[in-house]
């Protein structure tokens, strides 16, 4: 009996050391789980990611430079009779120099009596307009700061530039400044409408977010160099809809200039009219623009350009075809504005024309269109 009873102590023994066991597994089963459930960092604690870092480093290097606008309008108050200037639509520009000069969208102020320009440490001067060129949708500001305190945004290049590459926009849409939005370039050379309804041509198509209130900034490469002028977007509701469209830097870069220096785009004379596209399509022209006038005196004249007329018996006599600038399709008037805004007066530039048939080349020289 003694016997049995150490068997039975000893059996119970073994049965409590494996349940114990048992249990201890089953804890360190249970532990692993919630270990591997456990969110663990991707990175060290403090640590941000290689494009985070970048992010980070464009906003602080390219925020200072970028400006809020208010456009100012005319009301009268109805009750003294007095009239003042009040805010009537807000967008964004950019330091351009160290002299002050601001580059913003021609709409941003289109229509407005006055413009105020809030800088990043939200100062707010007092603007005038240098000039503008709606044709291209680009005005350029002066405000009143000493030299040094401006930085200006470094210019970068849009020839060169990669659909997919990365791109920041700064502006201050809805009203909220100095906001950050990232995305790529999505396409190249698309082609959009300023406010006369020339096209401007070679449009850079992003996907970062443009609201309103965006047009006028700055496009960035992930230098924090300029390659883009904000200016509208692609949606129905008014909103971002991933597609909006920049005016890229080598246009930006040949017309600012030439607006602080006088003011405005002087464009090149020809001296020339021209006709209808639907007149040529009529009388069955190959592709360019027909001459419809020929100014005396001009140097259209001098070259020997000739324009379509009717003679004494109402039959058409055949004049000239402009058909490219220096090589340069020409096949609407807009493509012949666009180049002869490229150039400068005083400019040499060959003229490829048709006639009855037959081509031929003329060079002249620019003058300014007031001459």
């Amino acid at each position: 009996m003694r016997a049995m009873g150490r068997i039975g102590r000893l059996r119970l023994g073994l049965l409590a050391t494996a349940l114990a066991a048992s249990i201890a597994g089953l804890g360190a089963v249970l532990a692993q789980q919630r270990t591997d459930a456990a969110p663990r960092p991707i990175t060290p604690r403090g640590a941000l990611a290689a494009d985070e870092l970048t992010n980070i480093q464009v906003f602080r290097q390219s925020s200072p430079s970028v400006v809020n606008i208010t456009a100012l309008g005319l009301s009268r108050d109805l009750f003294s009779m007095n009239v003042q200037q009040v805010p009537r639509g807000t967008g964004s520009g950019f330091v351009w120099d160290d002299a002050g000069h601001i580059v913003t969208n021609f709409h941003v102020i289109q229509g407005a009596n006055g413009a105020r320009v809030t800088l990043a440490d939200q100062s707010s001067h007092r603007a005038l307009l240098v000039g503008a060129f709606p044709d291209r949708d680009l005005a350029v500001l002066k405000i009143d700061v000493p030299r040094g305190r401006l930085p200006p945004i470094p210019l970068g290049s849009s020839r060169d530039l990669q659909v997919g590459q990365k791109v920041y926009a700064i502006g201050n849409p809805f009203g909220l400044d100095q906001t950050l939005t990232t995305g790529i370039v999505s396409a190249l050379n698309r082609e959009i409408e300023s406010v006369t309804r020339r096209s401007i041509r070679g449009a850079i198509q992003t996907d970062a977010a443009i609201n309103p209130g965006n047009s006028g900034g700055p496009l960035l490469d992930s230098a924090g160099r300029l390659i883009g002028v904000n200016t509208s977007i692609y949606s129905p509701s008014g909103a971002s809809a991933g597609i909006g469209f920049a005016i890229p830097v080598d246009e930006v870069n040949r017309i600012v200039p030439r607006l602080i220096r006088d003011g405005r785009v002087l464009r090149p004379n020809l001296g020339i009219t021209v006709a209808p596209e639907a007149w040529a399509r009529a009388l069955q022209l190959p592709p360019g623009v027909a001459l419809l006038r020929v100014a005396p005196g001009s140097v259209a004249q001098r070259a020997g350009l000739q324009p379509f007329s009717r003679n004494a018996e109402g039959e058409i006599t055949a004049g000239d075809v402009l058909q490219s600038i220096d090589g340069e399709a020409v096949t609407s008037f807009d493509d012949m504005l666009t180049l002869l805004e490229r150039r400068q007066p005083g400019d040499r530039v060959t003229l490829g024309l048709w006639r009855s048939g037959k081509t031929r080349q003329a060079v002249v020289t620019l003058r300014d269109h007031e001459e």
